[in-house]
């Protein structure tokens, strides 16, 4: 037997997100989503495949997946804004190349990823000198303190985790992510930026803070604020000072 059904217009397309996640990554979509639901948005999903290990060479080969993986987040859907959630591969690949990539197939969009997203959140505080903390073997990291200085940023204070395993950077505790900012934070900065998507941050964000009396902005929180202010929202419920910006 057939059956009658009525329509209506579905989810709120209208305050869609979207989001490219690696296929190794335990963290971003736990800590953003709930966010973007909070704001009354809708988040969609699409994995683009990764390697296990967090390297110069397997962060440039994604650039060969991103149009692909962007092409998988429906054409039907107006999406406020898109982001790329990588850090190290978004300054490895470039930022104006992801951007181009993903508008591939979603043409006229605003795209953003981390480490974007963390240079706009500096601005927007006023911050020059870094506390900086990632999970990265040396030379992703060294990699991403030259973006960070060509874009006005100095680093004054920095510490890894030195684990190129990105299944292991996940399992990293928020005590030791809380413990590591406190470190890189205590000395003369203006900021402290925890790296890394796949780094468990928005439990211990406001600890941070408090503890160090300066703002702490993670991969994902400095994601989520940039995603939202180029949708045109103004959520101000997300972890950390930024968000009051």
């Amino acid at each position: 037997m057939k059956l009658t059904f009525t329509s209506d217009e579905g989810y709120p397309a209208a305050g869609a997100f979207g989001l490219i996640v690696l296929s190794t990554d335990l963290t971003l979509e736990q800590e953003v989503t709930p966010m973007l639901h909070a704001a009354g948005h809708v988040p969609y999903h699409a994995r683009i495949p990764f390697e296990p290990n967090v390297t110069p060479v397997t962060l440039a080969r994604m650039a060969d997946d991103i149009p692909r993986t962007a092409e998988l987040l429906s054409p039907d859907i107006p999406y406020r804004a898109i982001g790329y959630g990588c850090t190290s591969a978004a300054t490895v690949i470039g930022s104006d190349r992801v951007a181009d990539l993903v508008q591939t197939h979603h043409k006229d969009v605003p795209v953003t990823e981390p480490i974007s997203a963390l240079i706009a959140t500096c601005r927007k505080l006023g911050a020059h000198k870094v506390g900086f903390l990632t999970p990265y073997r040396a030379d992703v990291s060294a990699a991403m303190q030259e973006r960070l200085g060509q874009a006005g940023l100095h680093v004054t204070s920095f510490a890894s985790f030195e684990e190129e395993e990105d299944n292991k950077v996940a399992k990293i505790t928020e005590k030791s992510v809380l413990d590591g900012m406190i470190h890189v934070g205590s000395g003369d900065c203006d900021v402290v930026i925890s790296a890394c998507t796949n780094l468990r941050s928005f439990g211990v964000i406001a600890q941070a803070e408090a503890a160090l009396d300066k703002p702490v902005i993670s991969s994902n929180s400095a994601l989520l604020w940039h995603l939202l202010r180029l949708g045109g929202s103004a959520f101000s419920d997300g972890p950390g000072r930024i968000f009051q910006y």
